[in-house]
């Protein structure tokens, strides 16, 4: 049985997206900007001093370890809007 899959972007969503990064890059304090560093350098140490040792921070663990772009990419997200 094959499903099919759909995936709707519209530009409003778009710009809603870019338009709440844009408020927190505008509101970064110091402490989030070394987060931000390293996020870039080393992924779970960045999510595990945002929120701990939840579900997020064994997420990013895996990610990591399948890749270290996905991995960098799920901390800059934890850091940046959790």
């Amino acid at each position: 049985m094959a499903s099919n899959i759909n995936i709707n972007i519209d530009a409003d969503s778009i710009r809603s997206f870019l338009g709440q990064l844009g408020e927190r890059l505008n509101r970064l304090s110091p402490g989030d900007v070394a987060l931000i560093i390293v996020a870039l350098i080393m992924p779970p140490v960045a999510v595990l001093l945002k929120v701990g040792f939840t579900t997020h921070f064994w997420i990013n663990v895996i990610l990591t370890i399948l890749g270290f772009v996905p991995g960098q990419i799920h901390a800059l997200w934890v850091v940046l809007f959790m």
